[in-house]
């Protein structure tokens, strides 16, 4: 790598994966994001080092110029949320689905070597059988699976046509530093913390002993950094699990992390969420044997991280 492209630099995942390649040195890096779901403050760390184009998904011309000269492209980029798309499925399907074929035709057109793409979990759907192994049969549920599930068959396309390295990274339940905690599609760990911080009782949507294979920031970023470097032979036009490979319950979560902000509050129950996957639980072996990604940071010790960030960041 030389030029790097990471598309939703100022979100939540892309503002940490683009700190880490500006770390590295080395590497121009550049950035982009039409701050739909972005800060530009979660870019503080790397602002002044890297080439910062603001452009959404969908100005192909745009991404015609943000591709130019680059080697990898990291497209962190979409509408996230799964409620997001059951209430607004045609705006989710245009940036997570007309917006990743835009940067594979951009990229195709530049030259562009290699794609890691940010795919879901949520592409297994409520199928029986544990760990998920990335063989199953995809049986998606909402609007935001199909859409993230056909990114993938539109970058295994991409590599078996055009020679393209493309590479699909499924992510499960990512939580960390800068998540997102005051949108009602935000995700539980961000929402837990804000309202026990605020004193509010937070809601779990269901009877709380659905489970969740959470994964800390540090993984999502060291995993993308390695399926970068990795041999072509090994990763090219494949999917690979990103996950810690252990389950924890909501009520579990919750209960860690009230013990960790020292409050009793105790939560509500609400109905389940339309498209939710009940359970996930992730075999992390393909991307072991691949290009040798192992968590670097536990549910744990990611979970007192995370809710130190938040302490600091909204407490009185």
């Amino acid at each position: 790598m030389k030029r790097v492209l990471v598309t939703g630099a100022a979100g939540f995942i892309g503002s940490h994966l683009t700190d880490a390649l500006v770390a590295r040195g080395g590497l121009e890096v550049r950035g982009m994001d039409n701050y739909a779901t972005g800060m530009r403050g979660n870019l503080r760390k790397s602002w002044k080092s890297i080439d910062f184009i603001e452009l959404s998904l969908l100005d192909r011309e745009g991404l015609t110029e943000a591709c130019d000269g680059v080697d990898t492209i990291f497209h962190q980029a979409a509408l996230p949320s799964v409620p997001r798309s059951v209430k607004r499925p045609r705006q989710s399907h245009a940036a997570n689905v007309d917006g990743t074929f835009n940067v594979l035709d951009a990229a195709r057109e530049a030259g562009v070597k290699r794609v890691i793409y940010a795919a879901s979990s949520s592409a297994y759907g409520n199928q029986p059988g544990f760990p998920r192994v990335e063989t199953m049969r995809p049986e998606p549920l909402s609007p935001y699976a199909v859409q993230k599930l056909t990114g993938e068959y539109y970058m295994q396309s991409w590599w078996q046509v055009y020679g393209m390295v493309t590479v699909s990274l499924r992510y499960f339940n990512i939580f960390g530093p800068r998540q997102v905690a005051t949108s009602p599609y935000s995700g539980v760990m961000a929402k837990f913390a804000l309202q026990l911080l605020e004193g509010k009782q937070p809601t779990i949507n269901g009877d709380g002993e659905q489970g969740r294979d959470f994964t800390y920031i540090d993984n999502v970023v060291q995993a993308n950094l390695l399926a970068a470097e990795a041999p072509a032979e090994k990763v090219a036009g494949k999917v690979f699990n990103i996950a810690c490979g252990e389950r924890h319950t909501l009520n579990e979560t919750y209960a860690s992390m009230a013990r960790l902000l020292e409050t009793k509050i105790a939560p509500k129950y609400g109905p389940p969420r339309d498209g939710d996957v009940r359970d996930s639980l992730a075999s992390i072996q393909a991307a072991k044997d691949a290009f040798g990604y192992a968590p670097v940071v536990g549910f744990e010790e990611g979970l007192r991280r995370t809710v130190e960030w938040y302490k600091g960041r909204y407490r009185k």
